[in-house]
Parts: C-alpha cells; structure tokens; sequence
C-alpha cells in the first residue's frame, strides 16, 4: 500500500481482488485504485465501460501509456487513444509499481508526472473493437482496417523517450563503415518501435561542423524514420564529436523542435575509434540540461593508437554516470545485429535513466532544523533520523542533488552547506553528526539566515527549505518566509508536537495543504518520509 497527498485529500493505492464476472460501468472519476470485485479480471485485464464527455473538467490523469493507479481510468484511456469522447469499452490490464510516470498531452487530455506509485495500469481497445486483422480475421474489411492502421504509428508506450543520435560522420569512419552504422541504426529505430505515442528520434551528423539531419518530430513512422537514416550522406573531415553533443542538445531538446515536455532526453552517440575534441564539457551541458547520455565506442583503439588518443577515458567523463549502463562497446561494425536489442534496452529502461533533470537528481534542499530546549535531545535524534531518510530518497552529488542544513534556536548555526558534501554517505554522515544546540525558538530569523546563507551562489534545479520544529516562535515567520518564497524557494513546514498550525501554515508556500505536515509524536515522523519527497517532487514538476 502507498499514501499520497494530493491537493489536501489523502488517497490509499492498492489493488482490490476482482473475482465477479460482471463488466462494470465506470463513472468519469473512477480511478484504478477504486476497481473492487464487481470488474471482471482475466489474467490480469479488467474490462469497463466510460461514460462520454470525460474530458470534461480535466480528469486526473498521471502517466503516459502507463498509468499511476490514482488516475481516473477513463480519462487515461481519452489520453491512450482506447477510447474516444464517446466513450465505450476498455481493458484494463494492472501493472506492478513504478518510480516514475511522465506527463504528456494526447488526444486533449493533459496528464500529469509524478515521482512514482504503488500500482499502475495500462489500457487498450477490447479484442472485439479491434480491426479485423488483428483477430485473425481476412477479406475487404480486414484489408480496409490494415490500411487505416497503418496511418498512424502509436509506437511503443512504454518507451516514452526523446531520442537524439548523435552519429560519426568523419574522413576516419570512411564511406563503407558509414553506410554498415547507417544499416545498424534503421535496426536500432525498429526494434525501438517509433510512433505518435512513443519514442521521437532526431538525428545530428559529427563532422568538422556538426550539421542536424531531422528533428525529434520530423519522422513519427517507422519506414519513414527508416528511409531518412537510409537517405543519410556522409560529411567527412574530423570526428568533433563535442562539438555535435553541444549542438544536438542546444537545438534538439526545445519544444519548438519537437520535444515533449516531462519525456525523459536521452542522447545516443556513436564513434568510431576516437573523438577529435574534447567531450567533457559538452557532455556536463548536456547533463545540466537533463539529457541521459549513452555512448557506444565502436573499433576501440588498438595498443599502438593509444599515443595518438587526446583523451583516452573520454567515454567516461562524457556518459553521467560511469556505471556501465551508459557506455556500450562493439568491437566494429560487422555483425553489429546482435547489439540492437541490448542497446534498445538500455534506452527503454525509464526507471534506469539516473541523469534526467528529476526533483531526486536537481532539488537543492535546506534543512531548517529546531535544536530549542523543548525539543530534547532523544527527540532532536529522531528528527536527524527522519531527515536522513527524506535525503536518502534523492540521488545526491556533485552534478545532482545538493543538500545543506541549518539548526536554529535564538541564534542559528549553518551546520553544512549544498556544496560541502558531493556523495549521499558524506550528507547523511554530516546529518547523523549534528550536535543539539539547545536554546530559545526563533524561526522567523532562522528561515531568513537560511535563505540568504545556503542558496547563494545558486545552483542548477529547484530551491526547498524543509524547516522542522516543535513550538511556537518568538519571532514573525511570514515576513521571512515570504521574502524567501518570493527568491523562488518552496517551503515546506514540519510540525511536531506542540506546533502551533498557525505558524506551520504562515511558513508554508501555496497551497498551504500541500506544503504543512504535522505528528502528534516524534516517533511519528518517519512517517511522514514518503509523503513529503513526494510533495517535492510533485512541486518540482509543476514548477518546471
């Protein structure tokens, strides 16, 4: 079972046994955590019926192809195609939990990210709605559906990635191994399954000048992709593939060339040997912009050719993460079949790509802590226990998350700043080390100091001051709070024990319930972990 909060209503995820054999008539607010033994279930697929007129009012819908089950069933099969304005039958297959769901707008209906859930679902058209030749049956009827399906490629739903290929196009590579990289990528994009709903490709060729081929919403049709890449000539002259990673993530990636907002970037390149300039910095650019980049390394450098490398570990310092999971290697460009389902893989692997700009890889998060005499200092430990856990949730370091703390009594102390620690252990070693000052309360001036001493200079990603306390203030913590909502920080307030909710509520960014959080007990506050990342990362999407 899950918890979320969303717009001050508190919603229980889970999956209810279906056991009837009834089809159930859905109503437009219906949401899959609310399926309950009068559906029918085969193998996991449940078959309802939607009302027309569901995308009146905005259904609430988390997901794209894939949904969060706290959506409203009928709006997400709007949004999937499964259904028209009319509404009608659908199935309904149940999914397991995923770490995150991408918004998207489809078919009028504009769905929501969110950091993750507990359940999931997918929906699509009942077999007997489908066209005829998906059912085995032939004649006119069944050539008249082939014919329409085809117009439109949906693609494949779970792979929901922007796509930019970055390719060789160097004297190096030569005209015959370009055309072998050329084969092996029109594989590439149909085993990737390209369409409406799915993954987009865009293409820039690495030369002495990078030169962009198509956009990521040019091509939408596998054969048409295909035929494109197939279309490709080669540039020649020198491999600057730095220069082709900047470009490709400068033009590429806006909404005006195609890209699609809360779609997770991805950048493929590809070289043949070694690159002729630098990559680093181009490929830190790329990250800073929430790109995942994969590089694959094709006809490595023999032991003789290594003299000649500038850089020889460039494939680490270009990929995010040196983890093995973004560098491929394929020793040439014969028989480079065998590597097209593996490397497809990796792209479609959303809950593996660690270096788009999420709220758990790009949230700067300030610690307002209260260390006054009522706390205590068997409590002020638990507090330190319930912000190591929140911390623990995001994927802290030097290019990620930031974390910094600051305690607070009549004076306030900066225990560590966002940039101090560069590595999760080194922030939630600091976090366990801090010692209780004991004193006064004043949370007004507290917020203030911490506005002003943890987010300058500023940082890539979005600002949050999570301030915890457990009593009244002696000083004014609107004005301050203000002050720092109005420098672009969320607030976020924690209240413990004799918290006054007045006070928690004048501290907390709009809207207020969504941002004040409240335990009658200490203890009580681990469970509040989930409920508050989630909360983050919900602000973090909707301000981005």
């Amino acid at each position: 079972m899950s918890v979320l909060l969303l717009s001050g209503v508190l919603f229980l995820a889970r999956w209810a046994p279906c056991e009837s054999s009834a089809r159930r008539a859905l109503t437009c607010a219906t949401r899959g955590v609310d399926l309950d033994s009068a559906a029918t279930a085969t193998a996991g697929v449940v078959l309802v019926s939607c009302p027309p007129d569901c995308a009146r009012g905005g259904p609430s819908v988390f997901g794209t192809g894939v949904y969060a089950a706290v959506s409203s069933i009928c709006g997400a099969a709007l949004h999937s195609g499964a259904v028209g304005r009319a509404g009608g039958e659908v199935a309904l297959e149940r999914l397991p939990a995923r770490r995150r769901y991408a918004a998207s707008l489809a078919n009028g209906v504009q769905s929501r990210a969110l950091p993750g859930w507990s359940a999931s679902f997918s929906l699509a058209v009942p077999e007997d709605r489908r066209p005829q030749e998906l059912i085995g049956n032939s004649g006119a009827t069944a050539r008249a559906a082939k014919k329409a399906v085809k117009k439109t490629s949906v693609g494949n739903k779970d792979c929901q990635m922007d796509i930019a290929l970055v390719i060789d196009s160097s004297s190096n590579l030569g005209r015959r191994r370009f055309n072998l990289q050329k084969n092996f990528l029109t594989k590439l994009v149909a085993m990737l399954k390209v369409g409406v709903n799915g993954p987009h490709v865009g293409l820039v060729q690495a030369s002495d000048v990078p030169k962009t081929e198509f956009l990521l919403s040019n091509y939408t049709q596998p054969k048409e992709l295909q035929f494109a890449i197939k279309e490709l000539k080669h540039l020649g002259g020198d491999t600057n593939t730095g220069k082709a990673i900047a470009h490709a993530a400068e033009t590429l990636f806006s909404q005006r060339s195609g890209a699609r907002r809360a779609h997770p970037r991805l950048m493929l390149v590809l070289i043949d040997g070694w690159p002729s300039d630098d990559l680093e910095a181009a490929a830190a650019a790329a990250r800073r912009a929430g790109i995942n980049l994969f590089l694959v390394a094709v006809a490595a450098p023999a032991p003789d050719e290594l003299s000649a490398v500038p850089e020889r570990d460039f494939a680490k310092k270009a990929v995010c993460k040196d983890n093995g999971f973004f560098n491929y290697r394929m020793p040439g460009w014969f028989g480079t079949t065998k590597h097209v389902k593996p490397l497809a893989q990796r792209l479609c692997s959303p809950d593996a790509l660690l270096c788009g700009r999420t709220c758990f890889n790009s949230a700067n998060i300030g610690f307002v802590i209260d260390g006054s005499s009522s706390v205590g200092d068997p409590n002020f430990r638990m507090v330190l226990d319930f912000l190591v856990a929140v911390a623990s949730k995001f994927d802290i370091s030097d290019v990620g998350a930031h974390v910094g703390a600051v305690q607070f009594t009549y004076d306030h102390r900066l225990e560590f700043g966002l940039r101090e620690h560069a590595s999760k252990d080194g922030v939630l070693d600091a976090l366990r080390a801090i010692p209780y000052m004991s004193g006064g309360t004043a949370t007004g001036s507290a917020i203030a100091y911490a506005a002003e001493n943890l987010f300058r200079p500023t940082a890539p990603g979005r600002d949050f001051l999570i301030v915890v306390t457990d009593g009244q203030s002696y000083d004014n913590v609107g004005g301050p709070a203000l002050t720092a909502q109005n420098q672009g920080i969320g607030i976020f307030s924690v209240g413990v024990a004799w918290a006054p909710m007045d006070d928690l509520r004048a501290m907390a960014s709009e809207p207020k319930d969504e941002h004040v959080f409240f335990s009658r007990h200490f203890g009580g506050l681990e469970d509040l972990v989930d409920d508050l990342v989630r909360a983050i990362c919900r602000d973090f999407e909707v301000n981005n």
